[in-house]
């Protein structure tokens, strides 16, 4: 399994550019298969969850034609048997939103539990209950679900306790089949989400309240095929950004959305990091010391739980007592341990709160990637630091959600080698 060498201390500096989104794209493989023509898909990112979305298309009787690196042409199965693969399912945690698309279309699935990031329990007892009510039958088979529609499913009011970005995905790409009205409560408003919504709307699909906690689809009918453009991976962005501000480099990171990053860049200011922005790039410009700052993780538009990880690296190097909380994942804080394995002084009050006490140089070491943002992180630790080698093992999962990000970071003056 490939590792990352890394020599920090070097002035990093440079511009660096954003592929497009994965939690837009890993979403628009499944939203492909509701379509009765081609889908060409642009500005697709180059990772590992790409890859294993093609392989489940192709298990399923689909088609996937990569054009070029970052362009591809889908082509959805005339039948299909519904059954998804042990081997790609425990290693995808995205394909549990093929199951809204194809239980919708072709009336049956079989899939065991999906797997992915080490983040702690992640029930599906959401999907279960929305699928449930709108009419499919649920029975367990040999450690697999099996989901049966024969006669399609049908409208229902789902009410979600918690805001669900993937529940909220892929109960919307089965009603866009569905017979009748589907009402979901309390949905997501991620602007990936709404990127899905929008293709769906205009490829045919009648869907009120985009952008709201209330959507309103009314289904039945096959969409359109056509093109769509996977929108800027704000995560990426501010992974970059927050890399930039922790070494104190003069980096512009272009080909991205600021305004979907408001609450993220609105914290790094007020922590002293220069930021110049356009409509489509954020220049980070060298400071002169950082201030701590507190932070809750909250459903956008509230700050990322994706950025928890490269934000808690930035804090080691500012000024004072900083205050983490994560509200989404009971697992996202495990990493910290690597970091005081840097010098960092982060203390872990419980599963969700930890306070990071600053600032303080980090030294090289050996750490692992346990998930895709915690691995960026040790990225950026391990970029910053000080004196000494940094290794990381396991970079499957960073591979997973960032693309050739050894490669890109080289162009900043990172020293980035995979062995």
């Amino acid at each position: 399994m490939d590792s990352f060498i890394i020599r920090g201390g070097q002035q990093i500096e440079g511009e660096i550019s954003v592929r497009g989104a994965k939690n837009h794209a890993i979403k628009m493989f499944p939203a492909s298969l509701l379509s009765r023509e081609p889908v060409v898909l642009r500005n697709v990112p180059d990772i590992e969850d790409i890859r294993k979305l093609t392989e489940l298309i192709h298990d399923l009787g689909g088609t996937v034609a990569r054009n070029d690196a970052h362009t591809y042409t889908i082509t959805a199965p005339e039948t299909c048997d519904g059954v998804f693969p042990p081997e790609i399912v425990t290693k995808l945690r995205a394909s549990i939103v093929m199951l809204g698309p194809v239980l919708a279309r072709y009336g049956e699935v079989t899939m065991p539990y999906p797997g992915g990031d080490n983040l702690g329990p992640r029930p599906i007892d959401l999907f279960l209950s929305a699928f449930e009510k709108m009419g499919a039958t649920i029975t367990e088979r040999n450690g697999a679900q099996h989901f049966a529609a024969p006669h399609g499913l049908r409208g229902a009011n789902i009410v979600f306790p918690v805001v669900s970005v993937t529940g909220t995905e892929t109960v919307m790409l089965a009603a866009t089949l569905a017979t009748g009205t589907t009402i979901i409560e309390n949905a997501a408003i991620e602007p990936e989400v709404i990127a899905l919504a929008e293709y769906l709307r205009d490829r045919g699909a009648e869907i009120q309240g985009i952008g709201t906690h209330t959507l309103t689809i009314r289904g039945g009918e096959l969409l359109a095929g056509g093109e769509c453009t996977i929108i800027p991976d704000r995560i990426e962005a501010g992974s970059f950004v927050m890399l930039a501000a922790a070494a104190a480099g003069h980096v512009r990171v272009s080909g991205c959305r600021p305004k979907d990053l408001a609450v993220p860049l609105s914290i790094l200011q007020e922590m002293g990091v220069p930021l110049y922005m356009t409509d489509d790039s954020i220049e980070v410009a060298p400071h002169n010391g950082l201030r701590a700052h507190s932070l809750v993780t909250h459903e956008y538009p509230g700050f990322p739980t994706d950025l928890q990880a490269p934000m808690t690296v930035l804090l080691t190097q500012a000024h004072g007592e900083s205050r983490v909380r994560e509200t989404i994942y009971d697992g996202r804080l495990l990493y910290t341990d690597m970091l005081n394995s840097m010098g960092a002084r982060i203390t872990l009050l419980d599963a969700y709160r930890a306070v990071v006490s600053g600032a303080t140089p980090l030294h090289g070491t050996l750490v692992v990637s346990p998930d895709i943002r915690a691995g960026i992180a040790m990225v950026i630790a391990g970029i910053i630091a000080t004196k000494g080698t940094t290794t990381i093992e396991h970079v499957y999962h960073i591979d997973r959600g960032y693309e050739h990000i050894e490669t890109r970071l080289q162009h900043i003056n990172a020293y980035v080698e995979r062995v």
